[in-house]
């Protein structure tokens, strides 16, 4: 009966993880949803001067703030996919495997495209010098940012799956 138990606590533990997932997965998702469906079409509406302040200043605090509940997302949903295929449970397992790749292609966009533009934007922001290109890098920041949201999402509901298992 022992392994039983461990099969049943390994579960649960998965469960918790997957859960803890949910939580920090779905803030990043709210948060690149915003920006998708309100923060870009309400940037249109403003001068240079006041996207680079606006943006660079968001930067500052969403880059300093955000990787909390990115990396709880990842982590959770790895540590969720490992423990579910400990146990052999598969249909919790693939989902959450799914979540974590979901996240890891979002890092990588953020971490090659997003990251840069937002340092840009935020020195520009530091010394109120509107750079000449300022729509151009909001427009690059902007191009991905519903992938950026749609990969949240998959993950939000890759690993609500893996809850179901």
């Amino acid at each position: 009966m022992p392994e039983i138990a461990s099969v049943a606590s390994m579960t649960t533990f998965a469960q918790v993880a997957a859960l803890i997932a949910v939580l920090g997965t779905a803030a990043v998702y709210g948060t690149d949803t915003f920006c998708a469906l309100v923060q870009r079409p309400a940037l249109a509406a403003v001068d240079d001067a006041t996207l680079v302040a606006v943006m660079g200043n968001v930067h500052r605090y969403g880059d300093r703030r955000m990787p909390l509940p990115g990396v709880i997302g990842g982590a959770g949903a790895a540590i969720s996919a490992a423990l579910a295929a400990a146990v052999g449970n598969w249909a919790m397992a693939i989902p959450a495997a799914a979540a974590f790749g979901f996240l890891v292609v979002w890092i990588a966009l953020y971490t090659r495209i997003s990251a840069p533009i937002n340092k840009r934007l935020t020195a520009a922001a530091d010394t109120g010098v509107v750079p000449a290109d300022a729509r151009v890098l909001q427009r690059d920041w902007d191009a991905i940012i519903n992938a950026r949201a749609i990969l949240q999402g998959l993950a939000v509901v890759a690993l609500c799956l893996a809850l179901l298992n």
